[in-house]
């Protein structure tokens, strides 16, 4: 098994918190890192797709009483909203008797759907987010790099046995989203136009959002074709990054940027069986982009914030990561090529963002300056220096 790094996050909240709540796509892993988790511990697993599971819990105040003593995994929570009321009761019960961390592990499949639904537990609560393999956990060479990339890093298509039949997986797996999951959150449409829409994000991959001109293309109304994005989103499955916001005097675009957040999803949906197909696809620079932004997003610590920056002269810049207790952000140009340049408008977006540091992401494994503060560095070296990205030290009270 390949290990999450993930597994310290939970174990933490865990320590401090009576609940946590692990989001993520489905077939991300949830469930085993769950299932490892508690096997250290006295406890109890239910998946709530499961009739017989969720018989169990017919009269939830009883079954959460009798474990009152036991880790409780739940998984696929969203399918037993009510349950939600009794743990807070169940939690309240539990911090006047002296267990007071500990207590619940709660799984689901969509991110707004669990906050919503966990309102009630505020305060005792913890939420965090497990995505697919990153560069950090699967990818500790070039070779494994590039394989992660061309299947993405859902772990039955990482893991398979070759391309083929990774690639067969991730079909299947798009139409159990398209065909179970999408009715699931009171989505009736018909697959194919659901897929269209999907396929159309990733021929646009890092393109910014237009609805009027998506539903066009799909012959649905603007306000269908938003819903139907907002529930992609929520399914962890497509990545809006925002603008950057601050406010720098400048004339900002506005509209956010769209990525189909697993590389293998998307190459899945275009058709791209072999890395050299990818390679020669017109999309291989938007699919490295999406690529790069999600591995940086993963490895960045808790607390963190992307966007990109754009404005009306042109100045643009990939991704802006403002990381917890730093002042200035640092702004991130993603190329592919093995001597990429520096545009123009990347160099006039670090003019504005002023960061604290500047990078170029490219397919490569040396790290090399380039101009005016800003060093070339390969995605595995970038991720780890995001990762080890903690607030720099207080300064000593004098």
């Amino acid at each position: 098994m390949i290990a999450r790094r993930l597994t310290a996050a939970v174990e933490a909240a865990l320590a401090r918190q009576p609940a946590v709540g692990l989001v993520g796509p489905r077939q991300a892993g949830k469930t085993t890192l769950a299932l490892a988790i508690a096997a250290g511990r006295d406890s109890v697993y239910l998946d709530l797709e499961n009739a017989r599971d969720r018989a169990q819990i017919a009269e939830p105040q009883e079954f959460l009483d009798f474990h009152r003593d036991r880790l409780v995994v739940l998984d696929e929570v969203h399918q037993a909203p009510e349950i939600f009321r009794e743990l807070r009761g169940a939690v309240d019960r539990g911090r006047r008797s002296g267990r007071r961390t500990g207590r619940y592990l709660l799984l689901g499949s969509a991110s707004a759907s669990l906050l919503r639904q966990s309102e009630s537990l505020a305060g005792r609560l913890a939420p965090l987010e497990l995505g697919p393999f990153d560069v950090l956990e699967a990818a500790p060479d070039g070779d494994a790099e590039r394989t992660l990339w061309l299947r993405g890093g859902l772990p039955e298509s990482f893991l398979a046995e070759d391309d083929t039949m990774s690639l067969e997986w991730r079909e299947d797996f798009l139409t159990s989203i398209l065909a179970r999951d999408l009715p699931q959150f009171g989505v009736f449409v018909a697959q194919e136009k659901m897929r269209r829409l999907w396929t159309m994000l990733a021929h646009r991959q890092g393109g910014r959002w237009n609805g009027a001109r998506i539903s066009a293309g799909l012959g649905v109304d603007t306000r269908t074709v938003n819903r139907y994005l907002e529930l992609l989103v929520d399914l962890l499955l497509t990545r809006r990054l925002p603008p950057y916001t601050a406010n720098l005097g400048k004339r900002l675009v506005k509209s956010p940027k769209i990525y189909v957040r697993d590389s293998g999803l998307a190459h899945a949906l275009l058709g791209i069986r072999e890395y050299p197909a990818l390679l020669g696809h017109p999309v291989v620079g938007g699919s490295w982009e999406g690529f790069v932004i999600e591995n940086l997003i993963a490895a960045a610590p808790r607390g963190a914030a992307a966007s990109f920056y754009r404005t009306s002269h042109g100045a643009e810049c990939d991704l802006v990561l403002e990381l917890p207790g730093r002042a200035r952000p640092w702004a991130i140009e993603v190329k592919r090529g093995a001597a990429p340049p520096l545009s123009r408008g990347f160099h006039a977006a670090a003019a504005d963002l002023s960061p604290e540091r500047a990078f170029l992401v490219y397919p490569g494994e040396t790290r090399f300056p380039l101009s005016r503060g800003v060093e070339a560095i390969g995605l595995r070296e970038l991720a780890a220096l995001v990762s080890r990205a903690e607030p720099p030290p207080a300064a000593p009270v004098r």
